[in-house]
Order: structure tokens, then sequence, then C-alpha cells
């Protein structure tokens, strides 16, 4: 996309490389789950298309629908032959029907996507494009941002009324809106701000998303529709996500998160495998298939992971790009 700046990249790498290493349950795994996720959905509204008709949406659905279905049977068959007997998947006595039910449904937990949870994120972010396009088709903007505020809301209120997960994290991309429409409604903004105040904004937005996560102090989890206190988590989420785009249009030399951005969805669906393939490397070499990491070492970890992912996203993008991601405009 030409309107892509390799700054936009390294932050879509910072929230990619989160998500991995905030799986493997570091330490600041809260403070992780204030910003990552809505980071991903800000910086995709910000490239909201400005007209959406048919062919657009079904270049989407190539681009989101095509690599979730077919890395989530991928994903599933691995887990039918080999995962769910081994580790701590072994002793749920998990349901394979539940697990295939889970690829279509894409909620549940791990109880329905044991096979690759993280893979949620695909079918919400599709869902949230198609809302978001639906509310802009709606001619006057007071009755976009109505329309906007009462489907955030009703995100909030569902699962706490009802304790049911929506097929496609529906009542998650409605929460989302709060972040997509902001990204898209701020990217002029944040392409065109002056240097001179630049890093004025970075400071200020940095106090008012940490001072916000600091003090909404139950756990949040997007996927799970836990937020603690929603003010908070929309403060925190959204100048969190503008933070972190400003600090790498201040310093645009994270090379290799720019390279990871641009494949998230490859890491997003094969990160939780390298990590059983490091695990199964431990336990050739220590004999024992219990793990403690210290905080230094889940890091590293998490590093190790995302190299291990490298020659897999050369492979699919030299034989089948599509797999992530990866359209052509024709």
């Amino acid at each position: 996309m030409a309107e892509r700046k390799a700054w936009i990249d390294q932050a879509r790498g910072l929230s990619i490389f989160m998500v991995v290493y905030g799986h493997n349950f570091p330490v600041i795994e809260p403070y992780i789950y204030s910003f990552h996720v809505p980071l991903f959905f800000f910086i995709a509204g910000m490239f909201h298309p400005k007209e959406v008709n048919f062919s657009v949406i079904k270049r989407r659905a190539k681009m989101i629908l095509v690599p979730y279905f077919v890395w989530a049977f991928l994903l599933f068959g691995f887990w039918l032959a080999v995962g769910k007997n081994y580790g701590k998947t072994s002793e749920l006595d998990l349901s394979p029907i539940d697990n295939f039910i889970g690829i279509f449904y894409a909620q549940g937990g791990q109880e329905y996507m044991s096979w690759g949870i993280p893979l949620w994120f695909l079918p919400c972010v599709f869902i949230l494009f198609l809302l978001a396009s639906a509310i802009k088709k709606i001619g006057r903007v007071w009755l976009q941002n109505t329309v906007s505020l009462i489907a955030i809301i009703l995100g909030f209120v569902w699962p706490q009324l009802t304790g049911i997960h929506l097929p496609w994290s529906v009542d998650v991309a409605m929460v989302a809106l709060a972040f997509y429409l902001s990204g898209g409604l701020l990217k002029k903004a944040l392409f065109g701000i002056e240097k001179t105040k630049l890093y004025l904004a970075i400071i200020t937005m940095f106090i008012i998303h940490f001072v916000s996560y600091y003090f909404n102090t139950g756990k949040v989890d997007m996927y799970r529709s836990i937020y603690a206190n929603e003010g908070l988590f929309l403060i925190s989420g959204l100048t969190g996500s503008i933070f972190y785009i400003l600090l790498f249009k201040a310093i645009p030399v994270f090379k290799f998160l720019g390279y990871i951005g641009r494949h998230t969805i490859v890491i997003l669906a094969t990160h939780i495998r390298t990590l059983t393939v490091i695990k199964l490397a431990f336990y050739l070499v220590l004999g024992t298939t219990v793990f403690t990491f210290t905080e230094m070492e889940k890091f590293i970890l998490a590093i190790a992971q995302v190299v291990l992912i490298i020659p897999i996203i050369w492979v699919v993008g030299k034989y089948a790009p599509i797999l992530d991601g990866k359209v052509s405009k024709s």
C-alpha cells in the first residue's frame, strides 16, 4: 500500500511481537493487554478503504478469511493428529467435534479452539471492517456517531448481560469500533503532525496511557470480552495506540519490527506451534516436560519463536502468499 510508512509497519510489528511475548505469560502481561490488540485495530482503521463495494469486500475476504480458514484447518489437523495427545492438552479430554465446530464459530476458548486461539482476531477484524463500512454508508455524520456509540456500548454490555461470546467475536468487534474509527479519523493528523509538536504529543499520550492503564486495576482481555473499567480501557488503548505509532514515527529505525509487521498473519497462526517446537527440543535435551522460565527467558523465547517463523514466512511468500494475506490488486 503506497501510503504505508515504515513506522506504521514497525508499530504493527511491535503489536504482533507483544502478542507472541504476551502468550508466554510475562510479568508485564497486564500492561501488554492494555494496548497491543487496540493498536492492531487502530492501525487497521487508518487504512479503511475510502469506498467500499462488493469487489472491495470480496478482496478483503480473500485477504483475511481465506488465510484464516486454511490456517485453521491446518492447525486443527495437527492438533487432532498430534497436539491433543501431548502436554497439558492431553489432560483436558477435549472434544474433536467441538474443536472442529470452533473453526467456524471462531470463539469459545480452549474448549473449541485449542488448536489455535490467537486466530480469533482474523474473523473479528473482518466483522469490524463490515461494521465500519456499514456505518460509513450512513449519510449524516451525527447519525454515524450515534450508531457507533450505541454499537460500542452494546459490545460492552452484551457479554455482561448474557455471558455469551458471539461467533466471530461480533461483540468484541463492536467495542473495537472505538479504536478502528479513531484510527481513520486521526490518520491525517498522525501523518502530518509537525516535528515541533511530535515529542510533546508522544509524552502527553504516554502519560495519559500509562495513568489510565495503572488505575484500570482489573484484568483486560479483549478476546474474552474482559475490560475491567470500560472507560479507562478505552482511554488506555486509544492513547497507547497513538503513543506507539508516534514513537515509531519519531524513531523509525527498528527494521526487524517493520519486517514482522508486514507478516502478522503467519506469525499469528504459527507462534504457538514454534513454542511447541522449542519445548520439544528442551525435552530431547533435558528430558523434562515441566518448564519454568525466568522473565528474561520468556522474552528470549518470544524472539526465538519469531526467528523460527521467518523460514515459514519465506516459504509462504514464495508459494502461497495468500496465507499471509497478500492478494494481488487485480
